[in-house]
């Protein structure tokens, strides 16, 4: 069995100034990565390593960086921190455990349980010629849009398992489903029945992904990175091949939406008409695929937007290449316009069509509207159904399910959550090699009901309704529940409120650690631990909107996240 190993790979975007350069600025991110085994001897040590990666940065760019490790309360019992700067595109660091400051002498040496690493990063800003106050505060606002940070837990010494409950696992696809009750059955219907109380059939899979109609598809070994715009032969039938192959039950092949041209920035004699001919092709080959073969949902879409003053989002079930990009002759590459960065009108124009997306690896500093990051919009809250918590590297090229750089996305999750969005957490991979599925062992798990086939409809239908969970194991599965509601529902309450969560591993893991948390759509900061290392509890909610959701730690560190429940609590009469 592999050791445990947790591991982020954290990102943000670095500003080029060069106009020449616009379009690496673009789409080119920061890395941050963090090496850390979950297991450690008694007093914590462990070997750590960090990696700095900035593809495209002049050799010499400088980075902070600060290591921190938490207790429960989030105080810093223990912390590293520097500034490095990048040997040629790269750099590696690794602080020794024991060089660590600790914070007091009972600190130098925690006792054992669950800890938090915490990695805040952050490239040093352009050289701005003019200086003084105003050039002073244009670099600290600049670091504050670049800074990041992520948490993953660390346990000191084996941390014990927790005796919970849990409960009976839902079927996978392909397994037997429970059948429905007999005609003249006293059984109520399934319509009848609490949807928390239905029959679901789990289908897990990775829901971003890109092949060579944009920027993926590398063949193995050799892909390091995001290949040249369409230069890689695969395209959407051999990604759904090869994920059907692996054990996905779904695969959505997401290109960037402004690479249609044939280029990462632009390309001034790019044949407009052929831009559109390409995204159409990859839906006439998905449709076909999933025609011949039934069981499997191969989904075509883009990735749409850019890294740098953007956010990249997907959108599932558009028919029509968006896009800003026009060629020399001022042709637009795309079907119908969508300026770039106007999340506004993509989020109108989403919700005019019944198209729905997700937030992909969301930074502090994206989803502008009106200059406010992360800001809500009416629109977008019917169009955007999830927001990707996790996912691995997005240039590994393992086909082992065993990649080590992993990114964490769930503040920025909570952030959307608490700007009023109903958003369910997906885990992904954002595949740019010809790995579709199989860099790590997370998958997206969407909850379909019991009986009903896997078609873009019925999928789409699940995506709306929120019956989804991230997982980091594919082998364990975590259902919420509320009063007869399944997660990703939102309903009215009143009196008691009864939370209950199911967990179950195929692989004989068990949970550590589970966290119920309860946050205010509308409200920053909102968000906070309600209770601890329970599977049931009942509380009734002062009046108002709130939302609840579940983190689950596993003994080999990996996690899971439920989509939250969004309850309207009714004032006592």
């Amino acid at each position: 069995m592999a050791r445990p190993l947790l591991a982020a790979l954290l990102a943000c975007s670095l500003l080029v100034p060069a106009a020449a350069q616009q379009g690496a600025a673009d789409h080119h991110e920061f890395e941050a990565a963090l090496e850390a085994p979950f297991l450690g001897g008694d007093a914590g040590a462990r070997p750590l390593h960090l990696r700095f990666r900035y593809p495209g940065a002049a050799s010499g760019q400088r980075l902070r960086w600060q290591l921190d490790l938490l207790d429960q309360r989030g105080r810093s019992l223990r912390r590293w921190q520097g500034r490095a700067a990048l040997r040629g595109a790269e750099l590696q660091l690794d602080p020794a455990w024991e060089a660590g400051r600790a914070s007091d002498a009972a600190a130098a040496r925690p006792p054992a349980g669950l800890y938090h690493l915490r990695l805040r990063a952050a490239p040093e800003p352009p050289a701005r010629a003019a200086g003084g106050k105003a050039a002073s505060r244009a670099r600290q606002a600049w670091r504050a849009e670049q800074a990041i940070e992520q948490r993953w837990p660390i346990a000191i010494g084996q941390p014990p398992a927790l005796r919970i409950a849990g409960g009976k696992a839902l079927p996978l696809a392909g397994q037997a489903a429970a059948a429905p009750p007999a005609a003249g059955s006293a059984t109520p219907s399934l319509a009848e029945r609490p949807s928390a109380d239905r029959p679901y059939t789990v289908h897990l899979g990775n829901l971003h992904s890109q092949t060579g109609h944009s920027d993926g598809g590398g063949e193995l070994p050799g892909c390091h990175g995001a290949q040249e715009a369409q230069s890689a032969a695969a395209g959407p039938a051999q990604a759904f091949a090869y994920a059907r192959e692996h054990g996905l039950d779904f695969l959505m092949t997401s290109e960037h939406n402004h690479m249609y041209d044939g280029s990462e920035g632009s390309a001034p004699n790019a044949d407009a008409s052929r831009a559109r001919q390409l995204y159409q092709s990859g839906l006439e080959q998905t449709a076909a695929f999933n025609a011949a073969h039934p069981g499997f949902l191969g989904l075509y879409g883009m990735e749409w937007g850019v890294i740098s003053k953007g956010g990249h989002l997907n959108i599932f079930n558009s028919p029509e290449l968006l896009g800003w990009e026009r060629n020399g002759a001022g042709e637009l590459m795309a079907d119908t316009f969508t300026a770039k960065g106007d999340y506004a009108s993509l989020y109108r124009l989403m919700r005019e069509h019944g198209w729905i997306g997700q937030f992909n690896h969301p930074g502090d500093s994206q989803f502008r509207i009106g200059g406010q990051a992360f800001a809500f919009s009416s629109d977008g809250e019917q169009a955007m159904v999830l927001c990707e918590v996790m996912n691995s590297s997005a240039f590994s090229n393992r086909s082992d399910e065993q990649e080590s750089h992993l990114s964490n996305y769930e503040e920025r999750c909570r952030g959307l959550l608490e700007a009023g969005y109903h958003l369910a957490f997906s885990s992904n991979q954002d595949n740019h090699c010809a790995n579709w599925g199989a860099s790590y062992s997370n998958r997206t798990g969407v909850l379909l009901p019991a009986g009903d086939s896997l078609t873009l409809d019925n999928f789409i239908t699940a995506l709306r309704q929120r019956r989804v969970f991230a997982t980091m194991d594919k082998g364990s599965q975590l259902i919420f529940r509320a009063n007869g509601h399944l997660m990703g529902e939102r309903f009215d309450n009143s009196g008691p409120l009864q939370l209950q969560l199911s967990y179950a591993s195929s692989g004989g893991r068990h949970p550590v650690r589970v966290e119920i948390f309860e946050g205010v759509p509308g409200r920053k900061a909102s968000t906070r631990l309600l209770a601890q290392d329970r599977d049931a509890l009942t509380i009734t909610p002062v009046p108002g909107e709130h939302f609840y959701y579940v983190r689950l730690t596993q003994d080999d560190g990996k996690q899971l996240w439920s989509a939250p429940l969004w309850v309207r609590q009714q004032a006592p009469p």
